[in-house]
């Protein structure tokens, strides 16, 4: 016989903080790793599945469970800095984008970008599910987003667009997969070149509701259209974003295996339950510069479209400055510097903290010079010691070789002498102090 007393509003809170701290790896009340009494049962016909493949079903949370406004708050689990790509954009093809998301949540939503492009872009269908193997996903996972309750959007240039949220909690580090049917764009498509993950394509129409991989005959190493995946985490949990170049990007890091710095930043702060920052956006473009455009709009006239805008940001992490440094048409000290102070300055005024991170040496690559090398200790000067920062990180202290300290130390050197490799990556993330990152300005 079903009780007749309606749940107290405290039961059915603590009962979504369960489920989140389940989704998030955040600590939660005494019992929270076991099935909490009077909970309601999960819906798996639409609840987000959150772990393994069958046979064994995850527990997944109730869609009733996912709307809790008052305790939660959207945080960023995954991004990547939009450029205009190169080549013809996609008509009647469909993408599947292969992510490895950081912070776990409810509500998952997507963005959408057409920020290079010449015409509307014309996103048919998209889906999102847990990817299994090479493009097939884990039967049951993929589910149909919308847009404002429409499965279809238009997005015109210059614009970007979230899906709207999707019931049931994601767990942390998820492989997710995000299908796009893209039934025309124009001529100039948007994403992230340099990947370092392989998506797929399928093209011939709209696959996005596929759970196999058989339409997905093509293979791509740039993430088209998709710019942001958001969550819904427990309130005070918050995200930081990486600003910076290739290094940051993760070049000459182990393709498809996750291992750019900000990669092992995320599992760091996942296993830190005191840390409340568990959201990690890759802001990187390989060849970016503070003051310039290049390879990328400069991180002065992207910071507002790429950072600033992610949801639940605490941080901005700035480490770039190298590409400025080297170029033959090299800024002044006092200019660089001027372009962080603007950075940090926009940055506060939309309550966000700034971490500056010292350039990293890189004697014995090609660009290299003695004069470069004296400007790069004048801008490494100021980031110490300057004062504009509201904490710093030494990431050339941490990676220089200290025979030579203009070089990087072999074990952390990929070998071109400027990129760090698998090791380096892992050094820089474990010489950021969590604590640096929880800085309020809010």
């Amino acid at each position: 016989m079903k009780s007749s007393r309606r749940p107290k509003l405290r039961t059915h809170a603590t009962r979504v903080l369960t489920a989140l701290a389940l989704a998030t790896g955040m600590p939660a009340t005494a019992g929270a790793a076991h099935a909490v009494p009077g909970a309601a049962p999960a819906d798996h016909s639409r609840a987000w599945p959150v772990t393994a493949p069958p046979p064994v079903r995850p527990p997944a949370l109730a869609p009733a469970l996912a709307a809790s406004p008052a305790a939660t708050v959207p945080v960023v689990t995954w991004a990547a800095s939009a450029d205009r790509l190169s080549g013809t954009a996609a008509q009647q093809l469909t993408y599947r984008l292969v992510v490895r998301t950081s912070v776990g949540g409810t509500g998952l939503r997507i963005r959408l970008t057409n920020a290079f492009g010449d015409r509307p872009a014309d996103f048919g269908r998209a889906h999102a599910g847990l990817r299994g193997s090479g493009a097939a996903l884990i039967p049951g996972s993929n589910r149909a987003l919308t847009f404002r309750g429409a499965p279809s959007v238009t997005v015109p240039p210059g614009g970007s667009v979230y899906s709207d949220p999707l019931p049931g909690a994601l767990r942390p580090q998820s492989d997710l997969a995000v299908s796009v049917y893209v039934r025309s764009a124009g001529t100039s498509p948007s994403g992230h070149r340099m990947a370092l993950q392989t998506s797929f394509t399928a093209p011939g129409g709209d696959h996005s509701a596929d759970e196999t991989a058989a339409a997905y005959t093509q293979r791509t190493t740039s993430w088209f259209y998709l710019d942001a995946v958001v969550v819904d985490a427990p309130r005070g949990v918050g995200a930081v974003a990486a600003l910076g170049d290739s290094i940051t990007d993760g070049s000459s890091s182990t393709a498809g295996a996750n291992r750019r710095w900000p990669d092992f930043l995320a599992r760091r702060l996942q296993g830190d339950p005191r840390s409340p920052v568990k959201g990690v956006a890759n802001e990187g473009i390989s060849g970016n510069k503070v003051l310039a455009d290049g390879a990328g709009q400069s991180a002065l006239k992207r910071l507002d479209r790429d950072v600033l805008s992610q949801r639940g940001l605490r941080t901005v992490f700035l480490l770039e400055g190298v590409n400025d440094i080297k170029s033959p048409a090299a800024p002044t000290a006092a200019q660089l510097i001027a372009g962080y102070r603007k950075i940090v300055e926009r940055s506060h005024a939309a309550g966000v903290c700034v971490v500056g991170a010292t350039v990293l040496p890189y004697q014995g690559w090609r660009d290299w010079t003695p004069g470069g090398e004296a400007l790069r200790q004048r801008v490494n000067a100021f980031v110490r010691d300057g004062g504009a920062f509201d904490a710093v990180v030494d990431l050339d202290a941490a990676l220089r070789d200290p025979a030579a300290p203009a070089r990087l130390r072999p074990v952390y050197d990929s070998g071109d002498h400027l990129h760090p490799g698998d090791a380096g990556m892992e050094r820089m993330a474990a010489v950021v102090d969590p604590a640096k990152l929880r800085c309020s300005r809010r």
